[in-house]
């Protein structure tokens, strides 16, 4: 097992690796839609989904990874009606590349934000 680590995406608030590698398969932490510079939280959905997906990109380069080796995705909303804006955001960040997905609504996440998203990656 392996801990990753990147300055790129926003430092654990917490007891938690950003990634975990475990012999070919990276489980990525859920990321908040925050900077890892300013962590500071984008205005809308939209950039905040993008910001979110930019951050488990960073963590899946930092294991030697590309976006394409990314298997599935674990999204969390505070508000199910912005399912709209988030999914197109999600499908132009992705492109013709689809891992398998789930979505769900939730009450709260850390920091307030309104959107976390986990993934797993594999290698080649």
């Amino acid at each position: 097992m392996q801990c990753i680590k990147t300055s790129k995406a926003p430092a654990a608030i917490g007891a938690y690796a950003q990634g975990v590698m475990v012999k070919d398969t990276l489980y990525i932490s859920g990321q908040l839609p925050l900077n890892a510079d300013t962590m500071c939280e984008p205005d809308t959905i939209e950039q905040q989904t993008k910001q979110a997906l930019d951050n488990v990109l960073a963590v899946v380069e930092a294991a030697g990874l590309k976006k394409e080796n990314i298997v599935r995705c674990g999204i969390f909303l505070k508000d199910m009606d912005q399912f709209k804006q988030m999914n197109e955001v999600y499908g132009t960040f992705f492109g013709n590349h689809t891992p398998a997905r789930a979505a769900v609504e939730v009450s709260r996440l850390p920091k307030d934000v309104n959107i976390e998203i986990d993934a797993i990656a594999v290698m080649p």
